[in-house]
């Protein structure tokens, strides 16, 4: 007797069900982000105003996995003591902490930063 797979979701199929275009090929999943060195990072850091016109402080040009985005992000938000969010290679810390986010940015090693903006 063999054991029978169940299929719980289309995502246990592999994600590709049926297709009618001749010419479809699969592709291979994503591959992953290599994060580049912290000294080749090219980071700004910018104060924004959000909703209901609070300042946030805005670190935009991070490139690497999330987690890796993640974890910088952790750091920042604990040092800075402050909430905030991270994704799409954006960091957002909550208040104007311009110049405490970038003295612990050159401090980790991150050498290519500086404030941007106005």
């Amino acid at each position: 007797m063999s054991k029978q797979k169940s299929f719980n979701s289309l995502d246990s199929l592999g994600g590709l069900v049926f297709s009618t275009d001749p010419d479809f090929k699969l592709q291979a999943d994503a591959e992953p982000v290599d994060s580049l060195p912290a000294a080749r990072q090219v980071l700004r850091i910018w104060l924004e105003r959000v909703k209901g016109g609070k300042e946030a402080t805005v670190i935009k040009g991070f490139e690497g996995p999330d987690d890796a985005l993640a974890e910088l992000a952790k750091t920042l938000k604990n040092k800075c003591a402050a909430g905030g969010n991270a994704k799409d290679g954006v960091i957002i810390i909550q208040g104007n902490h311009r110049d405490k986010v970038l003295k612990l940015l050159l401090d980790m090693g991150f050498k290519n930063t500086k404030n941007a903006g106005g």
